[in-house]
């Protein structure tokens, strides 16, 4: 089941008489596709869970219009609409089973939707053997772990069969190990059911991690949607260049002249077709390889070697941030012990913004 939103608004009135609106979502015009998994992703504040509530039907759009298909859903009441709600914190019963909290939404059903006992065992059997947790019917919540109490959430949305699955945060109470679990079980979950499912995170790593498409928010503004690869590779724009990647992006005051990438007085790509003038210029970790004779030196901190990884940490008098994150997997020894380094930069790691509208300038830098 696809969901649109046009011109998708909501507006909370000022806590006093003469403060203003607040702007929660700002007209949204935007389709998720039928049985995909689709992240809103942006940080603390920037109007996820609202979205997510309009969609679902516990919030009223000030304006715009929700469409599940070809059906406007805008004035149905949530239960009407056929959604399953998994909230952060569980909001499991605490003196109910496994099993009753599963069945719970089941016997609310009325009219020609009712189910004998019979009908509704064998829906939480089911659903409990899609999220693998049908030896723990009989347990109350407080006797299983936060991983389990998610999986039961899951199970209780999906026993209903609902046209969209929604999670708010899932994984925001669990810790690094779980999390890592859980968010495969979703992403196999949804691959196994096919249901249109939209997750709420602002967490960039797991979004990119198990969601097909993901939907990038910034203070009730829509700013990007695409694969997440392809939103990595090419931002929109300077806050999702920098909101995107852990490390975050690496960013610096440039400029273009004369047919060059210009960063701390040294050119250091060409930029043909770009007029001269004031640009940002952002690199990913990734996209700087340690050589004598690279065009780019800055100054040396340290040498991080976590794992896998080795992190050059170095700084510039152009850059925006205190430190520049380097990730190199060629061989440092050279540099070990030195004041400076020099770089070379990989072109397709290097992304161009406007200096006034922080809009990328698609270009082929070389």
């Amino acid at each position: 089941m696809k969901v649109v939103l046009k011109n998708l608004t909501k507006r909370f009135p000022g806590r006093r008489k003469k403060e203003p609106d607040v702007i929660a979502v700002n007209n949204f015009d935007f389709e998720i596709p039928d049985g995909k998994l689709v992240g809103l992703l942006g940080p603390s504040g920037c109007g996820k869970s609202t979205a997510l509530n309009l969609i679902c039907g516990l919030e009223t759009p000030t304006e715009g219009r929700i469409f599940f298909g070809e059906e406007d859903v805008t004035d149905l009441p949530p239960e009407k609409r056929g959604v399953g709600l998994v909230f952060q914190n569980y909001a499991l019963y605490p003196h109910l089973t496994v099993r009753q909290n599963i069945r719970f939404p089941l016997e609310n059903l009325r009219g020609s939707e009712k189910l004998s006992k019979e009908e509704m065992d064998a829906k939480v059997e089911e659903a409990a053997g899609i999220v693998q947790i049908s030896r723990l019917l009989d347990r109350k919540p407080s006797e299983m772990s936060g991983g389990q109490q998610q999986r039961v959430a899951i199970a209780r949305a999906l026993v209903k069969v609902p046209r969209i699955l929604l999670l708010d945060e899932p994984l925001s109470n669990l810790d690094a190990r779980l999390r890592l679990q859980t968010r495969e079980e979703i992403r196999r979950i949804q691959s196994e059911t096919g249901i249109t499912t939209v997750f709420v995170t602002h967490d960039q790593e797991e979004a990119m991690s198990i969601c097909d498409m993901i939907v990038v928010m910034k203070e009730g503004i829509f700013q990007q949607l695409g694969a997440p690869q392809e939103v990595y590779e090419n931002p929109a724009n300077l806050f999702v260049a920098k909101f995107l990647g852990n490390p975050q992006i690496n960013t610096f005051e440039a400029e273009i002249s004369s047919g060059k990438l210009v960063i701390a007085g040294e050119p250091v790509l060409n930029a043909d077709h770009i007029s001269d003038g004031k640009v940002f210029a952002a690199i990913r970790p990734e996209g700087f390889i340690v050589d004598p004779s690279g065009p780019m030196h800055c100054e040396l901190k340290r040498i991080e070697v976590m794992g896998r990884d080795t992190s050059v940490i170095s700084s510039s008098s152009a850059s925006l941030d205190e430190n520049i994150r380097s990730i190199v997997s060629e061989d440092i020894s050279s540099i070990s012990g030195a004041s400076s380094v020099a770089f070379s930069l990989k072109p397709e790691k290097v992304h161009i913004f406007d200096h006034d509208t922080e809009e990328r300038i698609p270009c082929a830098l070389s």
